[in-house]
């Protein structure tokens, strides 16, 4: 079975080599990218049978993939990171998927899983997880103490970080502390309209009433948030962008 791995971080390709070598299976590695565009390329001209496809890529999502070579006949396992969104589409939607980092035994029981699935039945189920995953882009699932709880993002005005924890505070004047630093939610929460003014906040442009030139945000409720000196210029940006539009 021709195999592409199609994945950004270069160690996990390397372990997956490796743990593909490991165990009994015959399987060739074709090739390896790091992008959608790329893989989109190789795929076109190599015509891979099995694709390790990570979720977040460089320049789109593995679901940005999908969509761009729907119509050639390939298996698909994918790979990523514990991250609940993309959990939830994958789980939701029965697809095979590992865990970074991949794990022997897992790999053995996707790839046994995935040989007696039909490419037409694992495509259904594809798309039933791309449609959870579109549909949860306003959504964020925290892991609390004893539970999880969905965060609508666009009723979240604003997040603190101490210490190792951060704190999501809501319109509706609650909030939820998590055992997680703000860097792990950065990346998500940017592309939902919040910017980062200062190492230990993340604000909801939506909820700025104004920002004071000496360095203070005003939220539309009274909160006042600080901007740090090293921020301020693309703070400003982003701000004037985003009222501008």
């Amino acid at each position: 079975m021709k195999a592409l791995i199609v994945e950004d971080k270069p160690y996990i390709r390397k372990s997956l080599r490796n743990l593909l070598q490991l165990i009994e299976v015959d399987i060739d590695i074709i090739g390896e990218c790091e992008s959608v565009k790329d893989a989109v390329v190789v795929t076109n001209t190599c015509k891979p049978e099995l694709i390790f496809l990570d979720i977040n890529l460089t320049d789109g999502t593995g679901f940005d993939f999908i969509e761009q070579t729907k119509t050639l006949p390939f298996k698909v396992i994918f790979i990523t990171a514990y991250e609940e969104h993309a959990l939830k589409a994958l789980k939701i939607g029965a697809v095979d998927y590992l865990l970074k980092p991949v794990d022997i035994e897992e790999l053995q029981t996707a790839l046994q899983k995935v040989a007696q699935i039909s490419i037409s039945e694992q495509k259904q189920q594809i798309k039933m997880a791309k449609e959870v995953w579109s549909n949860e882009d306003s959504k964020l699932i925290l892991s609390l103490h004893d539970s999880f709880q969905v965060i609508d993002l666009n009723e979240l005005q604003y997040c603190e970080s101490d210490k190792g924890y951060t704190t999501f505070y809501c319109s509706d004047n609650k909030k939820y502390m998590v055992s997680k630093t703000l860097k792990e939610f950065e990346e998500r929460l940017s592309k939902a309209n919040f910017t980062r003014p200062h190492q230990s906040y993340m604000v909801n442009l939506k909820f700025i009433d104004k920002y004071d030139k000496s360095g203070v945000i005003h939220l539309k409720s009274g909160k006042k948030i600080p901007v740090s000196s090293r921020k301020k210029e693309d703070f400003l940006t982003v701000f004037l962008k985003w009222n501008n539009n």
